[in-house]
């Protein structure tokens, strides 16, 4: 993250005059007269050593401070960038996600009593404030100052648009009179970089219209297949000042400039849905991103049992059909082959063909909100182009009840196998005793989770990871909406896992959306040490905001692209880090804790220990999993690197 050069903070001039610059010839000068650099570093790490014992990691008092004092009391005259944060008080944007920079317009969303939340890393927050989003439903900010800070989070905001995230996505862009002089070392041109990763962006130059073009945003993040949103600022627009509304081209009430209007279903369609249901002898519903976002999940459920349908999910995050359901069938993927009709409701990445598990006489009724996309990679035989809720609620009305005991019969049986298999799997796994392998963190996390004394649907989980998440997406199971969050979905970025904690632990905290019956309850992360490396340091974001959090870093000492490589002897080393590194220390540096565990039978111990520090004390903890890195490879470490099934619990890319 590169602070602005172009937003002086005041008395930030006058400091700087009063600094003596030093030269890097004349450091070394000194350096030399005093004895050379080795005595200078030798004196810093004396120094180091004798701190004071009471220099203990704390949150500043200007956080309590903040806390207890009274919001500004925002009215005309107003800026340009207080009348675009009134406009996201007034649309409920639920929290911002950021860190320093595009100063103007974070400090006016702060001022609006908007939860604030700012981390060490653009791409960390953009990343949290996607997945803020995908386990609450709510709408979440993020923001990053020109340059440096909006090509940082890049990669966040591709991920956002692949996962059909409505992402709010802000950031500064100097001045229009600087157009094309590369006035500023920060200076450059963003609207064309998003062109492929968003559904609608604009720069903002002229400042009567920025109310009008907040409701542009809001419009497009409320409708239709939702997908990121980037707005930019110029100072022409954030620095402009209205003595009135009547200064602006266009200011109304949310109500005024978008529409609550859900599209319904043509009964033509929902006549010809049911025609092809009641010729079905195996049908399936695959539910997936749209369901969570139109809250369609109750009309689902009442669908499915009424009608006797099979569901699985995929998606970006799970929850919307509880797992431990008699029709649920996602952890039946033997059986998936063997359906005939295929019900893809709010399935925006759509798979192509052979990606998903189905025979290829499968027919298929593909039901969204747009026409744009349907047909696309897998040929429908009916498109129902409407709302989800509103589809599913038809379909309920319309269908007659029926039983379907064969069919459910092949359900059960291939998840009674699965079930065999991951007991085997796990056999494997926990013989290896001078290392955690990954099956013994999938189990003893689902039982202690889900098994235990904790309620089933309570924690919440950030998935992640690469290999580790090949077995514990075999274990852990969802029983609510939001319950667990796909970090790795469709865009499949390595880094972000941290980066999605910190909006997943921030939405449980506030209680935000289908979060509230959870509020205040910890929360799991799963991630590899390869994806730690990248947003780590958001640790200390969690300390700071005194966020419960479990973090389990499995360590493998590798890559996840170590093993088809493990036999090239010039390739191998490309891919390895340094072995046993202690991110336990990390955390710990960072005002966390940390658990280090090099045994199976220690995970569970560990595993206790941190639920309790997190409750108790409402604190990180990494628990660092020592593996190994051949637990990859099947030749020598059965079972290996997992396969994986789509649609279902072992979904991975859609």
């Amino acid at each position: 993250m590169s602070a602005d050069v172009t937003e002086t903070g005041p008395g930030e001039a006058e400091t700087a005059k009063k600094v003596t610059p030093t030269s890097r010839r004349s450091f070394l000068l000194g350096a030399t007269a005093a004895g050379g650099l080795l005595p200078l570093q030798t004196a810093a790490a004396k120094a180091a050593t004798t701190a004071p014992a009471d220099h203990a990691i704390t949150v500043p008092a200007e956080f309590a401070t903040a806390a207890n004092t009274a919001l500004p009391k925002i009215t005309f005259p107003m800026t340009g960038a207080d009348v675009f944060a009134a406009a996201c008080k007034n649309e409920e944007v639920a929290a911002l996600l950021c860190c320093p920079g595009n100063y103007k317009v974070i400090h006016a969303i702060a001022e609006q009593g908007i939860p604030v939340y700012s981390g060490r890393n653009e791409l960390a927050m953009c990343a949290a404030a996607d997945a803020f989003i995908r386990i609450t439903g709510e709408m979440a900010v993020t923001s990053g100052t020109e340059g440096p800070g909006f090509t940082t989070m890049i990669m966040g905001i591709a991920n956002a648009n692949a996962a059909r995230t409505p992402l709010l996505v802000l950031a500064s862009n100097t001045s229009v009179k600087d157009d094309d002089t590369e006035a500023g070392i920060q200076v450059g041109e963003q609207q064309s970089v998003t062109t492929n990763l968003r559904k609608y962006g604009k720069r903002l130059i002229t400042p009567q219209r920025v109310h009008e073009y907040a409701g542009y945003a809001f419009r497009q993040l409320r409708t239709g297949i939702p997908r990121p949103v980037h707005i930019d600022f110029t100072n022409e627009v954030t620095d402009a000042r209205f003595k009135s509304a009547g200064d602006l081209s266009f200011f109304f009430d949310k109500t005024k400039y978008r529409s609550e209007s859900k599209p319904y279903p043509n009964p033509a369609d929902i006549k010809t849905a049911i025609q092809m249901l009641g010729a079905a002898k195996r049908p399936i519903i695959v539910s997936s991103t749209g369901v969570f976002y139109s809250k369609a999940w109750d009309a689902l459920r009442k669908f499915a049992e009424k009608a006797s349908i099979p569901v699985c999910e995929s998606g970006a995050m799970r929850g919307q059909f509880p797992d431990d359901h008699p029709l649920s069938a996602d952890r039946s993927p033997t059986a998936l082959s063997s359906a005939d009709l295929v019900f893809f409701v709010g399935q925006y990445c759509m798979p192509t063909i052979g990606e998903y598990a189905f025979g290829p006489e499968a027919k298929y009724i593909r039901i969204q909100p747009t026409a744009e996309d349907v047909g696309r990679n897998i040929p429908i035989d009916l498109g129902i182009v409407a709302d989800e809720r509103a589809t599913m609620e038809a379909l309920a009305e319309a269908a007659s009840a029926a039983s379907r005991p064969d069919w459910l019969n092949e359900i059960h049986a291939a998840r009674a196998k699965f079930e065999d298999e991951n007991e085997a799997i796990y056999k494997l796994g926990a013989a290896f005793g001078d290392a955690v392998h990954p099956a013994v963190i999938g189990k003893e996390l689902a039982a202690f989770l889900q098994g235990g004394n904790i309620p089933k649907e309570q924690t919440t989980i950030a998935q992640g990871g690469f290999g580790i998440a090949r077995y514990t997406r075999r274990w852990l199971r969802a029983f609510r909406p939001g319950q667990i969050m796909n970090g790795n979905y469709q865009y499949g970025p390595v880094g972000l896992d941290i980066g999605y904690t910190v909006g997943v632990a921030a939405a449980v905290r506030q209680g935000a959306g289908v979060q509230a019956p959870y509020k205040g309850k910890p929360i799991v992360c799963i991630t590899g040490d390869a994806g730690f490396g990248y947003t780590g340091l958001e640790v200390e974001t969690m300390a700071k905001y005194r966020m419960p959090v479990v973090i389990i870093i499995y360590n493998n000492n590798a890559w996840g692209t170590w093993y088809p490589q493990a036999d090239e002897v010039h390739r191998a080393p490309i891919h390895l880090f340094q072995e046993n590194l202690r991110y336990d220390k990390v955390a710990e540096a960072l005002g966390g804790r940390g658990e280090y565990v090099t045994r199976p039978e220690d995970f569970r111990p560990a595993l206790e220990r941190a639920w309790k520090v997190a409750s108790e004390e409402s604190l990180p903890v990494v628990i660092n999993c020592q593996g190994r890195k051949e637990f990859w490879l099947r030749s020598k470490t059965s079972p290996g690197f997992l396969g994986k099934v789509e649609p279902g619990c072992m979904s991975y890319y859609h």
